[in-house]
């Protein structure tokens, strides 16, 4: 190893205070109530730290003690704990919990870790975190984060987090134990990103060996100060703007500088967002929602007036879905598309297409007038090179042939999908399921262009996929355009 473990430690320590605090670190500062610490833990396993926080909230005002919780049904629990991840089987566990920690501890929660892995629900991550947080013991907390540092620190070279757990209690000195978790956590979630970790600002980036590691391509951010005549679009599937607002939406738009940002999917009218949200400062905002609340939906920030602002492809049976945004500037026309779906067994698949079609038709008058740029999430990969599984995703929603054809007639037409024209690497992508740390897997779609008319192209300066931008399950994507 290039550096040794009571360098990096006390590094590390003066670097995550001002990080966010992990979730159950949280917990154990407001109580060392074991019992809170245990149920904590149980609701944050496969959740983001706000979900379980506001979930432990509303479930530690009806059960703050192991009784109270045993008189709720396990019907009230998963409501009182929804939408953490795997809410049922955690439910479950909870409503079980009393009953085991009464007939088999006397109703306390024990503090041993052979004890605690006896209850429902309780891994050995859960169980060494009681033991440290909840009973200041040694104990080595070993989640996917603390595993994935110490192999790229090549501290420990291993396969799983178990693997990993052993050889700590091997070589890592017993007083770092209860701390390295919450600042591995800390660090792995804020700097050494498990998707394109932020190397360009490490602390450590000088003397780490990042094995195994592909950082963030971050180019020198272009704004149109800095670009002669420039200007920074970025296009953004929100998957619900509530929700995003709750996940860093100001600090990202902050980061970003957009000109322009295009949103998709903000599933929410204009009344049920802040006044300041919905009057962004420094932006003129345009919204086209969904006629049903809680759909689709799409809306516009800009930084220009435009000239006119149009909405849908007038067609009664898409515009109802708020699907389609168009600005017209000067010399160029701006549109931000959120494509519907093709549904699971390619259900509306011929809605999409009949969509498609429509809006090819728009483009090309569009560009008959002056300069066409379509952005947004138009739910199709176009080829291979764009999702980690094409194999496998042939004939699925997103990647069937009808769809990729539809593509293919956009690039004949003379379109120009800008981020291949800067970027032929495979493992970039837009989009990653929820489901099964896709994310972190970097097991993803490119779902989200810019495409500009073929007689612009050289007009894009830049494209870029922001990958280390969270808050939901698409990133954003941008280009510089002059």
């Amino acid at each position: 190893m290039a550096f040794s473990i009571d360098d990096i430690i006390p590094r590390l320590e003066q670097e995550v205070k001002t990080y966010q605090v992990p979730v159950v670190d949280l917990i154990a500062a407001q109580t060392h109530d074991p019992f809170k610490v245990l149920v904590a833990t149980i609701l944050s396993a496969r959740t983001k730290d706000e979900v379980t926080a506001s979930a432990a909230r509303r479930l530690f005002a009806k059960a703050a003690t192991a009784s109270e919780l045993a008189s709720l049904s396990e019907a009230e629990l998963e409501r009182l704990i929804y939408p953490v991840g795997f809410f049922r089987n955690k439910a479950k566990y909870l409503h079980q919990l009393p009953g085991v920690l009464e007939e088999r501890f006397g109703g306390k929660v024990p503090d041993t870790i052979e004890a605690l892995l006896e209850l429902p629900g309780v891994g050995r991550k859960t169980a060494n975190l009681v033991v440290a947080v909840a009973f200041n013991r040694p104990a080595l907390c070993v989640d996917t984060h603390v595993h994935r540092l110490m192999n790229i620190w090549g501290y420990v070279s291993t396969e799983t987090p178990l693997q990993t757990e052993m050889a700590l209690r091997e070589k890592l000195p017993q007083k770092y134990w209860i701390r390295i978790n919450s600042l591995l956590v800390a660090f792995g979630q804020g700097t050494c990103t498990p998707v394109r970790p932020h190397c360009d600002q490490c602390i450590l980036a000088d003397d780490c060996p990042k094995i195994g590691v592909t950082p963030r391509q971050r180019p020198a951010v272009k704004t149109a100060e800095s670009v002669p005549g420039g200007l920074r679009l970025v296009s953004w599937n929100v998957n619900g703007i509530r929700a995003v607002l709750k996940n860093g939406f100001a600090d990202a738009v902050g980061q970003l500088n957009p000109d322009i940002l295009a949103l998709q999917e903000i599933k929410a009218h204009p009344e049920q967002i802040s006044e300041d949200v919905r009057q962004l400062a420094g932006f003129q905002t345009f919204w086209f929602p969904a006629q049903k609340k809680g759909y689709s939906g799409t809306a516009v920030f800009s930084k220009q007036t435009p000239l006119q602002v149009s909405y849908g492809l007038e067609a009664p049976q898409f515009d109802q879905e708020g699907r389609v945004i168009t600005l017209e500037f000067s010399d160029f026309y701006f549109l931000n598309i959120y494509s519907p779906n093709a549904q699971p067994e390619l259900k509306r698949l011929d809605f999409k297409q009949n969509f498609n079609r429509a809006l090819l038709e728009y483009m090309n008058r569009l560009r008959e007038r002056k300069t066409v740029l379509i952005c947004g999430d138009l739910n199709v990969a176009h080829k291979e090179i764009d999702l980690a599984n094409p194999k496998a995703n042939m004939k699925n929603p997103g990647f069937s042939a009808p769809e990729r054809a539809w593509m293919d007639e956009v690039v004949a037409a003379g379109y120009v999908d800008t981020f291949r024209r800067f970027n032929q690497k495979p493992g970039q992508y837009t989009w990653w399921s929820y489901r099964f740390n896709a994310r972190a897997k970097n097991i993803g779609w490119r779902i989200d262009y810019f495409l500009v008319d073929g007689t612009s192209c050289e007009r894009v300066l830049e494209a870029a996929i922001h990958s280390d931008i969270a808050g939901s399950d698409h990133c954003p994507v941008s280009i510089v355009f002059r």
